[in-house]
């Protein structure tokens, strides 16, 4: 979206990247009901789109089964370790995604639209930032 999309603001590129993604989804259901739901970020459709199919999913194969409660604390522990890891993995995938974001791109197959020049793309031009200066 960054690139096919270079010109537009970022809160553009998100809507646009939330209803691509609306549209690829192959179930009906899951689909409309995402629509519905009119999200702007591709980050919230996807949350949500994977919460409807969880309990689409959960609803099916639980008709006949009931809820039990256990004395015991394993459950409990079972939960707060779920939650440790879950945590542990939001926070090494944010560190990942600041990391690429703060990485420059470095391909040394890509030519810059506005210098025509190997090696980096238009928004990291030294030409942009040399002549906006002036």
């Amino acid at each position: 979206m960054s690139l096919a999309y270079a010109e537009c603001p970022r809160d553009v590129r998100e809507s646009l990247a939330a209803q691509y993604f609306v549209d690829a989804i192959r179930d009906e259901y899951t689909q409309h009901s995402t629509r519905v739901m009119d999200a702007k970020y591709l980050k919230s459709s996807l949350a949500y789109s994977m919460k409807y199919e969880a309990a689409r999913t959960v609803s099916k194969t639980s008709r006949h089964v009931r809820s039990m409660e256990t004395e015991d604390h394993t459950s409990r522990e079972r939960d707060d370790k779920f939650e440790f890891f879950f945590n542990r993995l939001e926070k090494l995938l944010n560190s990942s995604v600041a990391g690429k974001k703060n990485t420059p791109r470095r391909n040394p197959n890509v030519n810059c639209w506005k210098c025509n020049k190997k090696g980096h793309v238009q928004r990291e031009c030294q030409a942009i930032t040399s002549n906006q200066e002036n």
